[in-house]
């Protein structure tokens, strides 16, 4: 099928090489010309595993191209996925101007036929027929601009005279940073949202390498669920999932800081309540909270939502305020082992807001530079990606080292922030020898306490007395 994806971030790229590397023919367009020339040259504008390849091999054998021409993606899709940023106003509400000003330029573009236009943004509750709505405008006001001024029928009337038929399709996305190709082959679930059935059948027809797990992990396993339903409640879908993931991480840290007054170890009250088959093991990890684009973005619009409707989402905003606590903890830890932190130097152990992502959207990492740097501490730290790429470079307030060891040197603490696999090698033993104080706060209780102890570290858990 012929594809159009506009926007190219995480969720427009990712989507967009995928629906290639299973045959499809796509277009992926994007406003930066910069950033299309960098895609155009093989190179991806972010990190994500498995990625650059994929998008180098399907560019090569001719089904995925690159444009800033609205009009030309628009002209060669069957299926126009909106895919731009909606990040978080400070109210909390979503800022939509960016699908706003895709969706009337989609409707000044469309010409003769029919088109599914999909809603893979992250978008309010009810935003399916707005979409429709600015896709009419978009139509409207192109025939104003071709007969001049003067009284012109609406956007259904234009688009019925001019021939253009159109349906949208909510398609929420369910990607992980740094595992985000893993995921668009093997997800969960596939949701589609729509009062269409002929959208509903275009759209059933462009998943079919996916569910049929043709690029699979284990393409022996059932066909992927494929859940049809209206568009509001494919919209809810995804800041519903988003909202429970949050407010479990939320739970499982407000019992680690019970834990830490009582003697408890969180890690093995955690693996119990996981061996219940209505509970899980995932998501149970206590630490210093969750961060990233997605999460505190979706929680925050769901609460606003809520808010417009006459409704207090109070479980909701105690989620919120748990992890707005739970990231001062590793700065109540390193008072508690240092005393008095100015004039003192912290050393962290990542910055990215999870591994396997070059993304500081909300990270952690930057509420502790920020925090250290009030109390007067000097702040250092190494990340597996930020330190290699140049992308720490914008960051304040923090050296950024090129190795563990650098790091190290004449620290008086270090703090675990991100569970970089890569940091289970360190070579933990000399880099104890280079610091000041062997302390290391684990963030992520992702260390082993006894290995640590062994290399001479002092060393402090959540959760974990």
């Amino acid at each position: 099928m012929r594809v159009c994806v506009i926007g190219t971030g995480y969720v427009g790229l990712v989507t967009g090489t995928c629906l290639a590397h299973v045959g499809h023919e796509v277009v992926c367009v994007d406003n930066n010309e910069e950033k299309v020339k960098m895609m155009q040259s093989g190179q991806s504008p972010i990190f994500e595993p498995g990625l650059s390849e994929m998008m180098q091999k399907s560019a090569q054998e001719g089904r995925l191209s690159f444009t800033s021409d609205l009009g030309a993606g628009v002209d060669h899709g069957d299926v126009l996925f909106i895919a731009v940023g909606t990040p978080a106003l400070p109210s909390g509400e979503s800022d939509t101007r960016y699908v706003e000003a895709v969706a009337k330029g989609i409707g000044s573009h469309l010409d003769r036929g029919y088109k599914v236009i999909v809603n893979k943004s992250t978008v309010p509750i009810g935003s399916g027929d707005w979409v429709r709505m600015i896709v009419l405008d978009g139509i409207a006001e192109r025939q104003q601009a071709l007969v001049g001024a003067g009284n012109v029928s609406s956007g259904d009337r234009v688009a019925s005279e001019i021939g253009v038929e159109f349906d949208v399709v909510s398609n929420p996305e369910f990607l992980r940073e740094g595992s985000a190709v893993y995921d668009t082959f093997n997800p969960d679930r596939i949701v589609l949202g729509s009062n269409s059935s002929r959208a509903l059948e275009v759209m059933t027809q462009l998943y079919e390498p996916i569910v049929k797990r043709v690029q699979a992990e284990d393409p022996s396993l059932s066909p992927v669920p494929v859940l049809t339903t209206d568009l509001s409640s494919a919209e809810m879908i995804k800041y519903a999932a988003n909202a429970f993931l949050a407010t479990k991480i939320s739970f499982i840290n407000e019992v680690a800081n019970i834990c830490d007054r009582v003697g408890a170890d969180v890690v093995e009250v955690a693996k119990g309540m996981g061996l219940d088959s209505r509970i899980g093991h995932k998501f149970l990890q206590a630490g210093i909270g969750w961060g990233g684009s997605c999460f505190p973005k979706d929680v925050s619009a769901l609460v606003h939502t809520a808010d417009d409707y006459g409704y207090d989402a109070s479980l909701l905003k105690s989620a919120i305020s748990v992890n707005h606590h739970q990231r001062q903890i590793a700065i109540e830890k390193l008072q508690k082992e240092l005393k008095i932190l100015k004039g003192k130097t912290i050393g962290l152990l990542g910055l990215t807001f999870k591994p396997d992502t070059d993304d500081m959207r909300d990270a952690p990492s930057l509420i502790l530079i920020e925090q250290l740097n009030r109390l007067g501490a000097k702040v250092k730290a190494y990340d597996p990606i930020v330190s290699q790429t140049g992308v720490g470079q914008g960051l304040s307030g923090v050296i950024v080292e090129t190795d563990p060891e650098r790091l190290a040197d004449s620290c008086d603490a270090l703090v675990l922030v991100t569970d970089w696999q890569q940091f289970q090698k360190l070579d933990f033993a000399k880099m104890a020898l280079l610091m000041t104080h062997p302390v290391i706060i684990d963030g992520r209780n992702f260390l082993n306490r006894e290995t640590m102890q062994q290399a001479g570290f002092r060393y402090v858990g959540v959760g974990r007395s």
